[in-house]
């Protein structure tokens, strides 16, 4: 019986101590395992001595030499078992130091990045909102521009009508002045035909009297 827990045991720790080289972390985990390993251990070495008080019982010494013989090699791979679990311990514990030296620096990149990341976002926000400002500066402007552009129509307009009133008040005059100079040659016809009755009834009259005086028989 003690064989076979001796046995059991052992298949046991070597399942354990796999299991410790395999581990992936944390420290905790680590710290589970070698728990369990040393009570493994514990009921190990129990059984072996169970077994060597066993074999110092024997009468023959055939078999208590067998026996004794049974527990040396049980102590040599108890002695093997240690040796490997204290190199899985070693090896266990360096791949987590490493993995969180790994995290550590990734945590530091992500960092970096985030940094940087927000850097970027702040130099792009930065950038967006002066091209905002400057498309509302130069829509300020265009708008200024638009309103002296549309005061300038309103004032040629004004200018126009203006002008147009002018024109057509000068336009009065002109036909004033055409009617008046019509109205003129007719009165400086009418007085030319006048005068010219006036002439030769003038010429009527003295031909008339000199022909009495002249010529009286006539």
């Amino acid at each position: 019986v003690c064989h076979q827990e001796i046995v059991k045991f052992d298949l046991e720790i070597k399942a354990a101590v796999q299991d410790i080289r395999d581990c992936p972390g944390p420290l905790s985990a680590l710290t589970e395992l070698n728990a369990a390993v040393k009570e493994k251990f514990r009921h190990l070495r129990g059984r072996i001595q169970d077994l060597e008080e066993m074999a110092k019982e024997q009468d023959k010494e055939s078999e208590k030499q067998a026996l004794l013989r049974e527990v040396e090699n049980h102590k040599k791979q108890m002695l093997s078992n240690q040796a490997a679990w204290r190199k899985a311990n070693l090896a266990c514990k360096i791949a987590i130091d490493n993995s969180e030296k790994d995290e550590l620096l990734q945590g530091r990149d992500i960092l970096r990045q985030r940094k940087t990341t927000k850097e970027s976002l702040a130099e792009s926000a930065s950038n967006i909102t002066e091209s905002l400002m400057s498309i509302s500066r130069m829509m300020s402007q265009q708008v200024q521009q638009s309103e002296e552009t549309v005061q300038t129509l309103a004032n040629s307009s004004r200018t126009i009508l203006e002008a147009n009133e002018e024109f057509k008040s000068m336009s009065g005059t002109i036909q004033l002045g055409r009617k008046l100079i019509t109205k003129y040659n007719r009165r400086e016809l009418t007085d030319k035909l006048l005068i010219f009755l006036a002439l030769a009834l003038f010429l009527a009259t003295v031909l008339y009297i000199l022909k009495k005086r002249l010529f009286p028989f006539l």
